[in-house]
């Protein structure tokens, strides 16, 4: 009986820079991926600019740093972002393309790579007349198949087998970003969606540390990749000012259609406060704000408050009633009938 794999993609896709030293390129050790240089200066990424309808080729190197011969799939993907932390991210090969990945071909779908080698692979991108202007990110990915291939690999990649009832496969990739811009208006807009703030407080106020998460949702509503910065205001009752910061952990790269939910944590949050949160996100020509209100109220203040609120109801009832009682007229008691008195004789009547 075979046994299920869990396959997890381990994909590099984050390159620095790039020269003809492949040590610049997006590599994790073992192969790196780059586009091969121009004749004007190297390229970190591929970076073009087409019209819908338009055909543009070029090349992408694949080098091997280790010692033996690698075999990798060429595959074209869509980006994404990742909804953990933001991160840039592609499809895998069982996934739909759309963008990038359905357009771009590799003239080689399967290449192998001598030791201490770099192999150049040239790949047409075929832009559709149908393609909406804008942003369209992807990346050319080379997957490891393994040699000799092992099983799985020969479709889907070399998967490294795991042990127990459930394996877990690990497919390694390296990929080489590629950011297509498609002529035509171009519309940045961000949007800020579910904003909610959990507390996290003392049993009894005022002994330990009050922390509240704040989460929230960060789109990208246009057709342009975004570099967002938000912003985080909180103000409690009569407008007091409790917070006012610039948040981190934002992804520096929101690609167009793409939705990331993300935390904050609020250090010293307030224990007893009723106020709301503001959170701004902006870009070059976008601008948005959300807002949710919040109530801070320690558990055992209002149990207390819920104990003596029941008390007090309690007390009034019966007490109303009491008042009830006494201001009700009371029953007139029936006349008692008059007793018939026997007739007395008289001491004079003697028989």
């Amino acid at each position: 009986m075979r046994k299920p794999y869990v396959l997890l993609l381990s994909l590099v896709c984050l390159a620095l820079g790039v020269s003809t030293a492949p040590a610049h390129a997006a590599d994790n050790g073992s192969w790196s991926v780059y586009p091969v240089a121009s004749e004007v200066a190297a390229r970190p990424y591929f970076y073009l600019s087409a019209d819908p309808g338009q055909t543009l080729t070029d090349k992408v190197a694949v080098a091997n740093k280790t010692g033996r011969p690698l075999t990798f799939r060429l595959y074209a993907a869509d980006a994404y972002n990742t909804a953990r932390d933001g991160g840039f991210a592609v499809r895998t090969l069982k996934e739909r393309m759309r963008g990038v990945g359905a357009w771009a071909r590799p003239a080689r779908s399967r290449v192998t790579v001598p030791g201490h080698t770099t192999v150049t692979v040239p790949f047409t991108l075929h832009v559709p007349r149908s393609a909406g202007p804008g942003d369209h990110p992807g990346a050319i990915v080379a997957l490891d198949v393994g040699d000799p291939p092992l099983e799985r690999s020969r479709e889907w990649g070399r998967v490294d087998p795991g042990s127990g009832r459930l394996a877990l496969g690990v497919q390694r990739a390296v990929g080489a970003r590629v950011y297509l811009r498609v002529s035509g208006p171009t519309l940045p807009a961000i949007s800020v969606e579910q904003v909610h703030l959990s507390h996290h407080q003392p049993l009894v106020p005022g002994f330990g540390d009050s922390t509240a998460t704040i989460g929230y949702t960060l789109r990208n509503t246009g057709n342009v990749s975004l570099d967002p910065k938000v912003e985080l205001k909180a103000r409690g009752l009569f407008g007091r000012t409790l917070l006012d910061r610039d948040l981190t952990g934002v992804p520096s790269e929101l690609l167009p259609g793409q939705r990331v939910r993300l935390t904050e944590t609020w250090h010293g949050a307030p224990q007893l406060d009723w106020g709301d949160i503001t959170l701004t996100a902006t870009a070059p020509d976008t601008r948005q704000s959300a807002s949710a209100s919040f109530l801070a109220l320690p558990w055992l203040l209002a149990a207390l408050v819920f104990v003596a609120g029941a008390v007090t109801g309690v007390l009034l009832v019966r007490a109303r009633r009491g008042r009830a009682r006494r201001s009700a007229p009371g029953r007139r008691s029936p006349r008692a009938l008059p007793t018939p008195s026997r007739p007395r004789s008289s001491p004079s009547v003697r028989r």
